[in-house]
């Protein structure tokens, strides 16, 4: 996986599935543009690239904000002439509570960053690829997009959306050499999941750790730059008739049914 010469963009990559796969696009040649809501944590990620001798900028947006994602897009053609390969994987957790108990105010903030944002992505990123003739789209949706996980509405309700937005997007593209996928992360070694397990059990999040990766058929969580190969995988050239899907990264656990794995002897 060659993107010597590509310019590769991508939301949320202060965040550690964005940034190991904003790493993996530089060392693999790309010109990266690293977007995110929080300053610090974006140019860290930056520096880390440019550390390492690789190309890489940093841009602060707010991915809800038609004004702010079409800056983003402005700015990174400005600095690198082209978008290749767009990452559109900024988002956030919320709180965990159930339905009948979620509060409407952070219900509507989840949706607008984890599916208004994702539209607003494709929305001005999709015309600078068609006029390329060229380019590839992955999408951060979750396996929360195929199941419900309770007391997640807002987040479990966002990313079915991707996913739908993900199908749409790439029948709207797909005679004009633009493709557009998904991935879907189970749980990730990130800030999210160590959020997560905090709000199901403040007193012992370890266990909560613990009791999910049972659950798993690999015994464990991913690793951000699991996730960051199958990104990088979709982008390629190796995935040229692949579009309109979603690859599924969580270590066999919806294969399995949820089933907990057998011990080893």
């Amino acid at each position: 996986m060659d993107f010597t010469g590509k310019v590769a963009l991508i939301t949320g990559g202060g965040g550690g599935i964005g940034r190991a796969t904003a790493l993996g696009f530089a060392l693999r040649g790309a010109k990266v543009m690293v977007v995110d809501a929080d300053a610090d944590a974006g140019q860290a990620s930056v520096d880390i690239i440019t550390q390492r001798g690789a190309t890489s900028a940093f841009l602060q947006a707010d991915v809800t904000q038609a004004r702010s994602v079409k800056d983003y897009v402005e700015k990174t053609l400005a600095a690198y002439g082209r978008i290749d390969c767009f990452f559109n994987n900024a988002g956030i957790e919320g709180v965990v509570r159930p339905t009948q108990d979620y509060d409407e105010d952070i219900f509507d903030k989840v949706i607008a960053v984890n599916l208004k944002g994702v539209f607003l992505g494709l929305r001005h990123v999709l015309p600078v690829m068609l006029r390329q003739g060229s380019g590839a789209i992955v999408n951060t949706a979750s396996v929360a997009g195929l199941f419900g996980s309770p007391g997640m509405p807002a987040y479990v309700a966002s990313k079915h959306g991707v996913l739908g937005l993900t199908k749409v997007a790439s029948t709207d593209v797909a005679a004009l050499g633009v493709r557009v996928n998904a991935v879907c992360p189970g749980p990730v070694e990130t800030r999210m999941m160590r959020s997560l397990e905090s709000q199901r059990d403040s007193n012992n999040p370890e266990g909560v750790h613990a009791a999910l990766a049972a659950g798993i058929p690999t015994g464990r969580y991913a690793q951000p730059e699991e996730v960051a190969g199958a990104v990088l995988y979709l982008c390629s050239e190796l995935s040229g008739d692949v579009t309109g899907t979603h690859i599924v990264i969580d270590g066999g656990r919806s294969g399995s049914g949820g089933v907990a794995p057998a011990k080893r002897a």
